[in-house]
């Protein structure tokens, strides 16, 4: 139960992001930072008080008093560093997606299990109140037989770097892998096959686009190649389905929140859009014979649960979750394997884009390729 010590690979803006949630946790304790530019990483280290600087992430995993390992890199080194910090010995928590494709994400999860090691990826959405609402009504049976979910993300010109934020290796295939499916999709898609139990993908039919204008400047020095909207219709096994909906850019005034749909309710959770109206959860039943449509007091929940649940700190966020974890206070929540098949479902779309038409399970493994990148 004692401190959580940590060595973090990446200090640009996601690295910087996890060092300041890690500041919050009491029991998590950063020892070194690592990064290619030492330069940045010793200006990162200087400001959060960390004694520790490598340039080779190897030399830090040859530590032993490193319990684990935080990968904040873009998406095609994810799956290189993880498994070679799970073979040293080290839990990893990685920042989402879990990699660049199927096929490199699975690596990791074969991996950590047979280096008996924990993995975690960082899917934010789990740990919201409006998740833990729609959680306890599902396993409640306020919703009874679920039967479709609909995922949607929304930016209206938001796009990295050509639109004015980030870097242009988020728009580059060679980095990231993909697009709005990967960058935001994955926050959305996971959030929904959570609540629905991690059902498995049968089959998926999808299609991406790019057809906004940007900057032509930052078009040419970016390498802008992947998709800005993605679409997608997934059937699992038992009947189950999901349709998506994930923006990068486009123009239209906002989406609905994401949605599920039960035998005897629905939920609509919040859209996660600077500009939606919609910041609370709503539930939808039938009462009496009458319809009934009501919202949920989310921070009165929070309250009462903090105050009444075991535990309940270990689901502040993921980090916290992922702290608890480590010190045996709490089960790890199963996010590699709900990010596996978040994965699973954006290769889905990309191939059936392709190919023009649906594609099965055994054709998305079977085409998945690895795009890592080794450092």
């Amino acid at each position: 139960m004692g401190k959580i010590r940590i060595g973090i690979v990446g200090v640009g803006l996601i690295g910087i992001t996890h060092l300041k949630n890690y500041a919050d946790i009491a029991d998590a304790e950063v020892v070194a930072v690592c990064d290619i530019n030492e330069e940045a990483a010793r200006q990162v280290a200087g400001e959060f008080q960390i004694k520790d600087v490598y340039t080779d992430f190897r030399e830090m995993l040859k530590r032993t008093d490193i319990d684990a390992v935080d990968v904040c890199l873009h998406n095609n080194f994810h799956a290189p560093v993880t498994n070679e910090a799970l073979e040293a010995g080290k839990h990893v928590y990685c920042e989402k997606p879990i990699a660049g494709t199927y096929v490199d994400g699975n690596s990791m999860l074969e991996t950590a299990r047979t280096c008996n090691k924990m993995l975690h990826i960082q899917l934010n959405t789990l740990y919201r109140k409006e998740t833990k609402a729609a959680k306890a009504l599902i396993e409640e049976g306020s919703l009874g037989k679920l039967y479709h979910a609909r995922s949607t993300g929304f930016r209206r010109r938001g796009r990295p770097f050509v639109d004015g934020y980030g870097t242009k290796f988020f728009n580059r295939k060679e980095t990231a892998a993909g697009g709005a499916l990967l960058d935001m999709g994955v926050y959305h898609i996971a959030q929904m096959l959570y609540l629905l139990d991690l059902p498995k993908v049968k089959s998926v039919s999808g299609k991406v686009y790019q057809e906004m204008d940007m900057d032509a400047a930052r078009r040419a020095e970016s390498g802008f190649d992947v998709e800005e909207l993605g679409l997608g219709f997934i059937r699992f096994e038992g009947g189950v389905t999901l349709d998506l909906i994930e923006a990068w850019s486009i123009h239209m005034g906002g989406f609905e929140g994401s949605s599920l749909v039960g035998s005897k309710g629905g939920i609509r959770l919040p859209s996660y859009s600077s500009t939606s109206q919609n910041s609370g959860l709503s539930f939808h039943t039938t009462v009496a014979d009458m319809d009934l449509d009501s919202s949920v007091n989310l921070d009165d929940m929070e309250l009462r649960w903090s105050r009444l649940k075991a535990d309940y700190d270990a689901y502040r966020s993921s980090q916290h979750h992922w702290i608890a974890a480590l010190q045996g206070r709490v089960p790890l929540l199963p996010t590699a394997e709900i990010a596996l098949q978040t994965m699973l479902i954006s290769e889905g779309v990309y191939l059936s884009d392709r190919l023009g038409r649906e594609v099965t399970l055994d054709e998305i493994i079977t085409h998945s390729a690895s795009t890592n990148v080794k450092l």
